[in-house]
């Protein structure tokens, strides 16, 4: 379409709105225009939310918004209004509420439809064209002909809405156990799926923050029904067409039980949590096969998500040719002639590639059930061997697939994810020793401090060197939390600095009077109606968790206890929910862990503080934390700063044993 007719979406900063640009849709960015707009014309705002890795997404705006009788009817009786749910989480919260208080159900795309203050009267998500048609004239009538009705409607959801159950509230939990601990570990564990992995639904996401909370679980009991959770699940997602067997990287969820069928578009913030995962994972028992993961999930990362500047983009669409799927899967005649004509066979058994395909449409998704150790003799081949086999036919099966049109990829860079990847090389570079990730974890850091931190401002996105959105809670919190990662694996003082100045500015412009829990949105940013607070965790764990983490954290390492005793009450006002909240309150399950075991503090000074942390944190440390260095500005180092031999010093609650020197000793002391 010619540029004249492109709506003023074509100057967005987000991707997903870029791709409405042509639409016949008279739309508009979230902001004062479009609000003022229906104010003065007396309309009722359409607000259509999505991302652009959202398939149904694309079909109801190839169905509905690029239909011009249907946009006709949207632009008489709307003010239409386009939100990017990643670059604006706060909208996306609200309006998600309110489709959830409609229907019980929520999703995206994501329509609502309000009043010109922004208070809804109405939410769902996908609609068929013939009813979405039939939905705007029955809407657009209705707040001509019975106002009050429309009224009645937003004044009901957003009372809803605005209320935050954990900020009136007194404390649901006044002391805190190990038995608290235990109770919550239970009942996560009863919804565990130990035949195919995860938890006992379909479609099953991968819930990061709930296989490492089993992880800590496992560290601090003994617990060898929590190992075998983790390692049951990570096993059948990494075997599993979730998995991307030739390029490395997973999808954002599977449709059914076995990980087979993913709904293909791969997200940055699950990757980057995977990494993190997998390395702790195998620092437990030192599986060679999640090292694997680490390794390639890291390089897909690298290879098709690096923007030249340093950051990470958001994601790859699950769609290319308007098809899902069609850049991923593979016939068994594409899969022959790929590979070598002598071994495809071979392969094929491997792969579960089948002429009639092992999904739809006579097309396959390449995933294995056998270790290929066991395939490799169940065949009569020697395991090394079939190995390298499995790297070369991977070779031409990805070097085959380079050729064909690959999905979009939105390639706005978001600073709560890119420090989710942050963290993810630091638990990489512990794991698997390699100081290739440790270079990549200081230039991510040193991107997000020079194009997401300005004049002392925090930022959500970035792109085209515009950075638009002022940050929220999660963006403050995962990067205050990556910096500390960074400082325990570098000892430079700057990042945990860093760090502490984030949470500061939380404390300022987040706080709640009334709670512990901080909002979601700072009281500098031009708000919504309501400001809401993130509690629940999810595919990424929630906002308040994460700060809660921060807080303990910083109050070891600078002896702050209105820091730890602010964590504690945090998680004291969650109460009753983390015991039974399963997988969505696994990060403050994680913090009660912290909270209910003895925390330890290791110092670390001398001629080779970073080989002596990294040889410590080779190993699965979840309660541990390091200083070292020669800074006198951390309570932990005072009087210990030493140039002379390595010295180790383990404390436990600021009670320290008597120094030691090597690695060794160290660790009979942890």
């Amino acid at each position: 379409m010619e540029a004249q007719n492109l709506n003023r979406l074509a100057k967005a900063s987000s991707p997903y709105l870029q791709q409405h640009a042509n639409n016949p849709v008279n739309w508009y960015e979230w902001g004062e225009e479009a609000l003022a707009k229906a104010k003065n014309e007396n309309k009722p705002l359409l607000i259509s939310i999505g991302y652009a890795a959202c398939h149904w997404c694309h079909v109801m705006a190839h169905e509905s918004f690029s239909d011009p009788t249907i946009a006709e009817e949207m632009n008489r009786h709307f003010v239409c209004i386009k939100v990017d749910r990643e670059e604006r989480p706060d909208i996306d919260q609200i309006y998600m509420e309110a489709a959830q208080l409609v229907s019980g159900k929520g999703g995206w795309p994501l329509n609502a439809f309000a009043l010109p203050d922004g208070r809804p009267f109405y939410a769902a998500t996908y609609f068929h064209p013939t009813q979405w048609s039939s939905l705007l004239q029955q809407l657009a009538n209705l707040y001509h002909t019975d106002y009050r009705r429309i009224v009645d409607a937003a004044i009901s959801l957003s009372t809803g809405i605005s209320m935050n159950p954990f900020e009136m509230a007194e404390n649901t939990m006044s002391v805190l156990s190990k038995a608290d601990y235990d109770k919550a570990f239970a009942y996560m564990l009863s919804h565990v799926d130990f035949e195919q992995g995860g938890t006992k639904v379909a479609p099953k996401f991968m819930m990061p923050v709930g296989w490492e909370f089993m992880l800590q679980y496992h560290y601090l009991t003994g617990n060898e029904k929590a190992l075998e959770a983790v390692r049951t699940t990570l096993n059948a997602m990494k075997r599993g067409g979730i998995y991307d067997q030739i390029g490395g990287g997973f999808a954002r969820y599977s449709t059914d039980e076995n990980w087979l069928v993913p709904h293909f578009e791969k997200m940055l913030y699950d990757n980057a949590q995977l990494i993190s995962l997998y390395s702790h994972a195998y620092q437990i028992g030192h599986r060679k096969s999640y090292a694997k993961v680490v390794e390639q999930t890291i390089a897909f990362l690298e290879r098709e998500l690096l923007s030249p500047e340093g950051g990470y983009y958001s994601s790859i669409d699950a769609d290319s040719e308007h098809e899902e799927g069609k850049f991923y899967v593979w016939t068994k005649t594409e899969f022959d002639n790929a590979v070598d004509p002598e071994t495809a066979g071979l392969m094929a058994d491997f792969y579960h590639i089948f002429e009639e395909g092992n999904w739809e449409k006579g097309k396959n998704i390449l995933h294995y059930h056998e270790l290929p150790s066991d395939f490799a003799r169940e065949n009569g081949i020697d395991p090394a061997s079939f190995n390298e086999l499995l790297e070369r036919t991977n070779g031409f099966l990805l070097y085959e697939r380079s050729k064909r049109i690959r999905p979009t990829t939105d390639d706005k860079i978001l600073t709560a994810w890119n420090a989710l990847v942050l963290t993810g090389y630091v638990d990489a570079y512990k794991a698997l020793g390699k100081t290739e990730y440790l270079h990549k974890a200081l230039l991510l850091a040193g991107f997000l401090k020079e194009k997401m931190l300005r004049e002392g401002r925090l930022y959500r996105n970035y792109k085209n060197g515009e950075a638009t959105v002022e940050a929220f809670l999660d963006d403050y919190a995962l990067l205050a939390a990556a910096w500390i990662d960074l400082y325990q694996v570098t000892f430079d003082i700057h990042w945990l600095e860093q760090s502490r100045y984030l949470t500061e500015q939380v404390l300022e412009h987040f706080a709640s009077a009334e709670s512990p829990l901080s909002y979601y949105t700072s009281d500098e940013s031009n708000t919504l109606f309501t400001r809401k607070m993130e509690v629940a965790d999810n595919v990424i764990v929630s906002s308040n968790s994460a700060f809660a983490h921060v807080l303990l954290r910083l109050g070891a390492l600078y002896d702050l206890p209105e820091y730890s005793s602010r964590a504690q009450e945090m998680l004291l006002t969650v109460g009753e929910q983390f015991l039974q909240g399963g997988i969505y309150y696994a990060n403050w399950a994680m913090l009660a862990g912290k909270l209910t075991h003895p925390t330890c503090e290791v110092v670390i000074t001398g001629k080779n503080t970073i080989g002596t942390a990294l040889e410590l944190q080779k190993r699965y440390l979840p309660n541990v934390i390091f200083a070292g260095g020669d800074s006198e500005n951390l309570p932990l180092l005072k009087d210990r700063i030493s140039d002379g031999e390595t010295t180790i010093y383990v404390c436990h609650n600021k009670t320290c044993q008597l120094p030691v020197h090597t690695v060794e000793e160290a660790i009979k002391l942890l």
